[in-house]
């Protein structure tokens, strides 16, 4: 495999859609196109493309219980990794900060919600969250060669 190997930043690209989950195909070709362009494996981009649709779902769902809103999905390579920033407007809220389900219960003993969290967290290299002038910010980053 070819890796595009970056020693500097590449400009950051940006997508800003409705926060609906009928963006979730146009969301997850912006960034498979700046994988594809940088030779990412299949693996690697259905390990990325999960997590990213796991977060923007939870955006499209959750961050505006008043109604609609917007989420901007902000990519770059960087030293052989892809960043991918989440933002909205929406309200505050950490997916980061609730405990991970405990995955050694039966289905039926479990609580309902935050395993999808749980899995992005496990195959990302790095998540985190910030609350930055007003926006949430969910930042993933992921080594792609």
């Amino acid at each position: 495999m070819l890796c595009i190997d970056n020693k500097e930043t590449q400009d950051v690209r940006v997508l800003r859609v409705d926060a609906d989950d009928k963006k979730l195909p146009e969301v997850l070709e912006f960034v498979d196109t700046l994988l594809e362009e940088n030779n990412c494996s299949m693996k690697v981009q259905m390990q990325i493309d999960i997590s990213l649709e796991e977060l923007f779902v939870n955006i499209a769902h959750y961050a505006y219980p008043e109604g609609n809103g917007w989420a901007e999905i902000r990519a770059k390579i960087e030293d052989g990794s892809i960043v991918i920033a989440l933002v909205d407007g929406g309200r505050p809220y950490d997916p980061l900060a609730k405990p991970d389900p405990d995955i050694t219960l039966g289905v039926e003993d479990r609580q309902i919600g935050g395993l999808g969290i749980f899995i992005s967290k496990k195959q990302m290299d790095e998540i985190k969250y910030s609350y930055t002038d007003g926006h949430n910010v969910l930042t993933m980053k992921k080594k792609i060669c």
